[in-house]
């Protein structure tokens, strides 16, 4: 593997979502949206509900939702680690939308149903970004 390039894996708790060689990745963390490029230094990172953009090595964009973990980078390595991931064109976009409308509907001062929303908008978020 060259010096310039990432081996990435995104993980989420039942199986490996994507896995494979990147120039760049973007991740939400609590500090904010964090780009990760070749011989970035090492750093461990809690991530929140959010998008994971992958531009891989063939210029192909890969978008996926993910729920709230961590990011690990580490000699060109990148592990995203998720409870739940979700690839963009695994989505179904009128369904997350829906999706989004019931969690507001619940009500605010629930922490699960703030948690809906969070998801929810990161899954409509992942389709636009692929779009």
């Amino acid at each position: 593997m060259s010096d310039d390039v990432l081996r990435v894996e995104l993980v989420a708790a039942d199986r490996v979502v994507w896995s494979g060689e990147a120039t760049n990745l973007i991740a939400r963390t609590v500090e904010g949206d964090v780009g990760i490029l070749a011989n970035h230094a090492p750093m461990l990172s809690l991530m929140v509900e959010g998008v994971v953009e992958i531009e891989t090595t063939d210029n192909e964009t890969w978008v996926a939702a993910v729920e709230s973990g961590f990011l690990s980078v580490a000699e060109n390595r990148v592990s995203v680690l998720s409870e739940q991931a979700e690839m963009s064109h695994d989505i179904d976009f009128e369904q997350a939308k829906r999706d989004l409308e019931q969690a507001r509907q619940t009500g605010s001062l629930d922490l699960p149903a703030e948690q809906a929303v969070r998801r929810a908008e990161a899954r409509i978020r992942a389709v636009e970004i692929a779009g």
